[in-house]
């Protein structure tokens, strides 16, 4: 019996070093793609960030930091975060906040629920936040609006 269990553990060993060997499991690395991965992490990487490889999205993916790759403009407030589209986990509703929250910036603007909303980079001339694009239906044309509740801009003309 033991000498069975030898041979079959010898036989996997084998199967195992050739399935490694193989050329099509195996990455060929060269400079290119080498300096391609660096200009990548350079354009995201943070000081406080750490790299970790990412199974669901098949590429390197920086964490831990506060400048996220979906942010809208800078953060007026901290200067650190961006401001971003989040949607909250229990009210589901849809907001403007900063990436920064959890290290104290409490920049926050809420957004319309229903409807069509189109976020853009383009700042505010009065309270540097983003610009946002909504409709009601498909009927409506775009309203263009700043999205900070409290900006000068927001304010209702009579």
């Amino acid at each position: 019996m033991t000498g069975m269990r030898g041979k079959k553990n010898s036989q996997i060993q084998i199967s195992v070093k050739k399935k490694t060997a193989d050329s099509r499991n195996s990455v060929k690395i060269n400079e290119r793609k080498i300096a391609k991965m660096k200009n990548e992490i350079k354009q995201y990487y943070d000081k406080n960030g750490y790299l970790s490889w990412s199974a669901r999205k098949k590429k390197y993916i920086i964490l831990g930091t506060n400048s996220p790759v979906n942010g809208l403009v800078e953060c007026p407030q901290c200067r650190i975060g961006k401001l971003m589209v989040i949607r909250s986990r229990t009210t589901k509703k849809r907001f403007i906040g900063c990436s920064n929250y959890y290290n104290g910036c409490r920049a926050s603007s809420p957004l319309i629920q229903r409807g069509m909303l189109c976020t853009t980079k383009i700042l505010c001339k009065f309270c540097s936040w983003p610009i946002v694009l909504f409709r009601y239906s498909r009927k409506q044309k775009w309203t263009r609006q700043c999205a900070n509740i409290k900006c000068k801009t927001r304010e209702i003309k009579s």
